[in-house]
């Protein structure tokens, strides 16, 4: 195990700025040192592939952060564990995740899926339209940004007025699952979070109120019957699933459409290969998920005395995660550092494991799908036409802008 003085220095070069472009040389020193402890932040990090892997299988890994050593301490200084109240399922442990995670299926099932892609599609051919008009176009702010949040909206049956305000929120509060607090003690930007968190907390609650009195076709309707049914989805319970599905709805897929873009820009025969075969984009997908990912690191709880990779961890203690380590561990994957989407098996851990796998990861790589075999079958011959920018996210690691000459 890394001694304790240089998890900090690692961990804070993971928060650092000048590496969010190119944060993988890090990973990998970390990936080298072997699982990490920081006892002052009862933390322990973890990156190699197995013990990630143990870490989101384990039958004793907790969700809930309020069974962090760490959060009982600060509940016990009277600081409030909740600010936006009840948090999403992904947030929750047995029965309570369970029993939500059972009713949102049922609202959001392979069929509610498959309906939308006729709307996927027609959304990238309209967006695809406009950047056609010029010789150059950003692909984050005309493709990857705005198709996802457009199709979470009308999963969610929100009005195509509020799409943009809904998407500014969402991008805001995904920098609240970067791990500040827990590396550095630093809160920053908690206000503006608390701001978005509140007003779209706030907007939920107001569409909740106007689809009792007019169901629609749409995700809420849906929950909305599945708790007047008798199964006891609570008001609150609905207004956390459906802000959960907008923030990892949105971010997490934006950031696989323009890494795949990103990627295959950089690896040309990749582009081409996919502008003459859609077919190619399943493995154009699952690769980017692995070599990219759009979800660089998780966290859990030690919900009992743990032994992960023969190392003990103590029930209360938090287990990080890093997934984009994990990824390009050697051991698991050959040539880690390279994008290669005929490689095979791709392994990843990009949608998680066991009872939180991710809800949405068909949608995701729909949307995805769609989205990555129009642009290359559109623009054949495409080029980067300037490094991208990133945005400050650690966590959800996404561009800002990414320029492309067609």
């Amino acid at each position: 195990m890394t001694a304790a003085t240089e998890p900090q220095e690692l961990l804070l070069k993971l928060l650092d700025p000048a590496n969010r472009a190119n944060p993988y040389p890090v990973y990998r020193q970390i990936l080298d040192g072997g699982p990490m402890h920081v006892p002052e932040s009862t933390l322990y990090v973890l990156s190699s592939f197995a013990d990630c892997d143990e870490v989101l299988r384990h039958p004793d890994s907790c969700s809930d952060r309020l069974k962090s050593t760490a959060a009982q301490r600060a509940i016990e200084a009277g600081e409030q564990p909740r600010p936006f109240g009840t948090p999403g399922f992904l947030f929750l442990d047995p029965p309570d995740h369970t029993r939500l995670r059972r009713l949102v299926s049922k609202a959001f099932s392979p069929r509610v899926v498959k309906s939308l892609e006729p709307d996927i599609t027609s959304l990238v051919d309209d967006l695809l339209d406009k950047a056609a008009q010029t010789s150059e176009f950003d692909a984050i702010e005309q493709l990857a940004h705005p198709l996802p949040v457009a199709v979470i909206c009308r999963l969610l049956g929100v009005p195509i007025e509020d799409e943009a305000q809904f998407g500014a929120a969402s991008t805001i509060l995904a920098q609240g699952l970067d791990p500040f607090v827990t590396f550095t003690g630093e809160t920053q930007g908690f206000e503006e979070r608390m701001k978005a968190g509140m007003w779209l907390r706030g907007y939920l609650r107001e569409l909740l109120e106007r689809r009792r009195a007019e169901p629609r076709d749409d995700l809420m309707s849906g929950l909305i019957a599945v708790e007047e049914s008798g199964d006891q989805l609570t008001e609150e319970e609905i207004v956390a699933t459906c802000n959960l599905l907008l923030i990892a709805g949105h971010e997490t897929t934006v950031n696989l459409i323009a890494n795949g873009i990103l990627a295959m820009l950089r690896h040309r025969e990749h582009w081409t290969a996919l502008s003459a075969d859609p077919g190619l984009a399943p493995n154009i997908i699952e690769e980017t998920l692995r070599y990219d990912p759009p979800v660089q690191l998780a966290s859990r709880v030690a919900g009992a005395d743990m032994e992960i990779g023969g190392i003990r961890i103590p029930k209360g203690d938090i287990m990080m995660v890093l997934l984009a380590a994990a990824h390009r561990d050697p051991a698991v994957t050959e040539r880690p550092d390279e994008f290669d989407p005929t490689r095979s098996p791709i392994r990843h851990l990009a949608f998680g494991h066991g009872p939180h796998f991710c809800l949405g990861a068909p949608l995701a790589r729909m949307e995805a799908a769609v989205a990555l075999s129009a642009v290359t079958k559109r623009f054949p011959d495409a080029q980067l036409a300037s490094e991208p920018t990133y945005k400050p996210h650690v966590t959800l690691r996404g561009m800002a802008r990414l320029d492309v000459a067609v």
